[in-house]
Formats: C-alpha cells, structure tokens, sequence
C-alpha cells in the first residue's frame, strides 16, 4: 500500500484531474438538461449559500467559483483515497485494479455524499441534474482518477542493467 505522504502528493495531480473532468461533464450535462453549464457547480455552494445557490444559472464568483472550490477540495479527498489503496496498481500501470479501483473510489463516493452525508453538504448538483448525468459525472470523475496515471512516465521494470559488450580494445601491454 501506498504511503499516506506518497498518496496525498500523488492524491494533489489525480484529484485535480478528476475534478476537471467531473466539472466538464456537469457543465455539459448542465448545458443539454437545464440550459446552463453554470447551474450544477453553482448549487455545490448550497453548502454555505443554501437553495438560492442550486437556482443560479449565471457564473460568478460567490455561486460558481465557490461550488468548484468544494467540489475540487471533495474530488482531492477520494483522489488521495485511490491512491492510498490503488497506487501501488497505478504506478505498476496494472490496468484491471487501476480501473476498479477507480470504479470503488467513484462508487463509494457516490454512496457516501447520497447515503451518510447530510443534505445540506451533500453535492447540489442533484438538485439541477437527472439521475442519468450523476452516473456520468461519478463515471467522469473515475474517468479522471485514471488519467493521472497516463499522464504520468511508465516506470522501469526492475529489470537489471544489461552488462556492457567486452571491449574491443587490445591491451597492448600483453603484446
């Protein structure tokens, strides 16, 4: 298992993935649904500006840049929770474990913020969006939690360093 310093530095760069691409499916699924790419960020700031937030559609600072403030700070905490059980599979590039435990890590996400999480912390964005686009901004933010992992250089195998050819040199001192 990874480290916990390992994982929260590692958590930093897929959690700003994730969050990224989780955001891109909330402005589209926002955009094709309610007519705003803005509305389903907006109403993460319900946190502290209560319901008004889940009815703006405009952009702005107190309603978008605070939603995406949470919701980035929210996609980091899960993000550094794949990389503590998954970072080891990540970093090997082990394919099936990558892409299961990013499927774990959206999916327990999702249970914990709909299930455990008290309304008025939960996302907001349910309040804009169908149950249709949670699913592929969940899948999104997995999605995200891989990337990192493309992003990153293939590490070396481990394989020990080929000897040197023998030299083609003559020693002329056995001459």
């Amino acid at each position: 298992m990874t480290s916990w310093g390992e994982a929260l530095r590692r958590g930093a760069l897929s959690g700003s993935i994730a969050s990224l691409t989780s955001t891109a499916a909330l402005a589209a699924c926002g955009e094709c649904e309610d007519g705003s790419p803005h509305a389903p960020t907006n109403a993460i700031s319900h946190w502290l500006w209560g319901d008004r937030a889940a009815r703006e559609d405009e952009p702005s600072l107190r309603y978008t840049g605070v939603g995406y403030a949470i919701h980035h700070a929210s996609a980091t905490f899960w993000a550094v929770l794949y990389e503590k059980w998954f970072g080891r599979s990540v970093e090997r590039r082990e394919l099936r474990t990558s892409v299961a435990g990013a499927a774990v890590v959206s999916g327990l996400a999702c249970l914990v913020d709909y299930t455990i999480t008290p309304p008025r912390l939960r996302p907001g964005y349910e309040k804009r969006l169908s149950a249709a686009s949670l699913c592929l901004v969940y899948a999104s933010f997995g999605a995200g939690l891989l990337l990192r992992s493309l992003a990153t250089p293939k590490p070396r195998s481990g394989a020990p360093a080929r000897a040197s050819p023998p030299s083609a040199r003559v020693d002329t001192m056995a001459i």
